[in-house]
């Protein structure tokens, strides 16, 4: 059967029909969105702020108030609290950025960026040594209580080569944030010089990728996958303990956001 011009032009018809319900199906219109973020995203802002700052603050203070029966878990929870408040103190910022755009200086961009990638490596690390010290006190219990001071010393050195990496990662951030316009808005972002390389910036991308969240995953699977034998010989009690401790620490640092 021989098809006739018609039958081409209803074709024709019907695809660009379909191409165009296509389009206004799955197109979406960030104007319309806009508005929507602009009332949400400060109330989101200032809600997890308040929420935050107290959770944190209250576990800052009972921390220190039992400084002398401090052990190393102790410590690192009061230091990844600490991380946490670092973020938290930076969305008052963003609240008043979401419905008006960066009204801050450069200086500012810079320090709220650098403030918010301190936080998610300083989590991703301190939640690692949360882990290997659940690796030492179930699988080397013994050890554990015989290099009891030691390790209170080490867990300080721990800390401070956690903040002092930290810092270390941010440097883009303080150097390459700043405030620009984009259209009639301005934003706080990171921009990157002409002159810098292409292969310089995926290095530092891949190794800030590395430190802030593959080892420190490979480092948690690591240690409880060895605590996972003696963990189900010990006490009930003290497997309770545990796998609460194991769990709360597994679900943190999934919830930590990537590396933007």
């Amino acid at each position: 059967m021989k098809a006739s011009p018609d039958d081409y032009r209803n074709d024709s018809t019907a695809l660009s029909l379909y191409g165009n319900l296509v389009n206004d199906t799955f197109t979406c219109d960030k104007r319309q969105v806009r508005p929507f973020a602009r009332a949400l995203l400060p109330v989101f802002f200032w809600l997890i702020f308040s929420v935050g700052t107290v959770g944190n603050a209250l576990v800052v203070l009972v921390c220190c108030k039992c400084c002398f029966r401090r052990s190393m878990m102790d410590r690192y929870l009061l230091h990844l609290a600490i991380a946490n408040l670092v973020l938290f103190f930076t969305l008052p910022f963003r609240a008043k950025a979401a419905p008006d755009g960066w009204i801050f200086k450069s200086f500012m961009c810079k320090v709220i960026n650098s403030m918010y990638k301190i936080n998610f490596y300083g989590c991703s690390l301190f939640l690692t040594c949360i882990s290997f010290d659940r690796y030492i006190t179930i699988v080397q219990a013994m050890k554990a209580k015989t290099l009891k001071r030691r390790q209170l010393l080490r867990s300080k050195l721990m800390c401070l080569a956690v903040w002092l990496t930290s810092v270390n990662l941010c440097v883009p951030e303080i150097v390459y944030s700043q405030s620009m316009q984009v259209g009639n808005v301005a934003v706080c972002k990171i921009t990157h010089l002409p002159n810098v390389s292409m292969i310089f910036r995926a290095t530092v991308l891949a190794s800030k990728v590395t430190i802030g969240f593959f080892l420190p995953l490979l480092v948690m699977v690591v240690c409880y996958a060895l605590i996972i034998k003696p963990l189900l010989q010990a006490k009930r009690s003290q497997k309770q303990k545990s796998l609460k401790i194991i769990t709360m620490t597994n679900i943190t640092f999934l919830s930590i956001p990537p590396v933007p």
